[in-house]
């Protein structure tokens, strides 16, 4: 940050008096301004033991597939975000039942926030950031065309909770910057 948004007088990084980090500070009104992780919210929404995925339309990883998710706005609770972006992505409206997954990757400064979700009804259609949506089988998941390493772990999840027969709360620390799907 070059500017303060508050006044545009120039900021510069350093360690406010009490903090323990540098931060962009103005320098004539003092304000602070603070950079905090971006929350993605979603589903991973279940009809009869198979998972609704959608293959993207927009980048980053076009054309691969993931979890109905997406960046939190201001003015939403995550269950909301997690909702809205189903819609959005995938025109689902499931039933949440329990956080499910949630992953902080610190490299990129973001944080998962995946909600177990079930549908009543296979009634789902590819929104505009999505090419198509499917539901699939454990066996069926395009697991070599997945977008991202952090749905690929939640689909692993998923597999073993369906073969316990219990579903928990994962937490998940991935500290790699490389994000994308692994084989």
């Amino acid at each position: 940050m070059n500017f303060c948004p508050n006044c545009g007088s120039t900021t510069h990084r350093r360690v406010p008096d009490g903090d323990n980090r540098p931060r962009d500070m103005c320098d004539d009104c003092e304000t602070i301004h603070y950079q905090n992780p971006k929350i993605i919210a979603g589903c991973v929404a279940l009809y009869q033991n198979q998972v609704l995925l959608c293959r993207r339309a927009i980048e980053p990883r076009s054309g691969l597939w993931t979890l109905p998710a997406g960046f939190m706005e201001n003015g939403e609770t995550v269950a909301q975000a997690a909702l809205r972006e189903t819609w959005e992505e995938a025109r689902a409206t499931p039933a949440l039942d329990q956080l499910y997954v949630v992953t902080s990757i610190p490299a990129i400064s973001q944080v998962y926030m995946l909600y177990l979700a079930f549908l009543a009804e296979p009634k789902f259609a590819a929104g505009p950031e999505s090419l198509e949506t499917a539901l699939f089988a454990m066996d069926d998941i395009p697991w070599d065309t997945l977008a991202f390493g952090t749905v690929r772990d939640t689909l692993m999840h998923l597999r073993d909770d369906l073969q316990r027969g219990t579903f928990k709360l994962h937490t998940v620390d991935r500290e790699e910057t490389n994000i994308a799907a692994r084989v």
